[in-house]
């Protein structure tokens, strides 16, 4: 059983880095397309990206095994399962979601199943009303949750029956701080894809003229 945990781990750290996205967060997109430090910039920001998404899912890997617990939100006394996920993101990136899987699915932001990256809220309808169990995605399909009482955290598939007719839908957590970074990542890639576009331009306009004197000289 520990090796297969192990395996387990290795396997879904691996869909992890697999799923992490780029981002840029520094004014540094602005300089001119052609200095280095403008893509050592994206690859350290790639490696910090990658790196939460690891630890948030190693940290709730590292509660497989606690045993489910109505109102519990700690690995002494067991889990529910908005608890576990409390607890999970308190941890690991000092974020305090709110304490109930409806108030938490209503406190993030919407994404599609197709969107779903490790470390995003994942919903279901277990109890015949929306949001009514929760669990995070791990990468690979899967995702973790404390399931039901007399049972454990444990790992299971999207695609088992069960659970993909009660899916309800999946949700990211950003803080306005996370909100706010991403709205001027998105404004920096715009310049800097602009500046790459008129950066294009000129070195055609300037061949252009080059090419355009040594005929003059040519003809003369």
């Amino acid at each position: 059983a520990p090796m297969r945990i192990s395996v387990t781990l290795t396997a879904l750290l691996i869909a992890v880095s697999a799923h992490a996205a780029p981002s840029l967060s520094s004014d540094e997109a602005f300089l001119p397309v052609t200095d280095k430090s403008v893509m050592a910039r994206i690859d350290q920001v790639r490696h910090s990206v990658s790196e939460k998404a690891s630890h948030l899912v190693s940290t709730s890997l590292g509660f497989i095994g606690v045993p489910y617990r109505r109102g519990g939100e700690s690995a002494e006394i067991g889990f529910d399962c908005s608890g576990f996920v409390k607890a999970v993101y308190e941890q690991t990136l000092g974020l305090v979601l709110p304490r109930r899987a409806d108030q938490q699915a209503a406190s993030t932001d919407k994404v599609t199943r197709a969107e779903l990256q490790p470390g995003d809220l994942v919903f279901f309808n277990t109890m015949r009303r929306a949001f009514s169990h929760v669990g995070i995605y791990v990468g690979d399909g899967k995702f973790i949750h404390a399931p039901k009482p007399g049972a454990e955290v444990r790992v299971e598939s999207l695609a088992v029956s069960y659970w993909s007719k009660r899916f309800d839908g999946a949700r990211r957590v950003l803080n306005e701080s996370a909100s706010m970074a991403t709205e001027r990542t998105q404004k920096m890639l715009v310049k800097l894809s602009s500046r790459i576009e008129v950066g294009a331009e000129q070195q055609h306009y300037l061949s252009q003229r080059s090419a355009n004197s040594v005929s003059l000289e040519k003809s003369n």
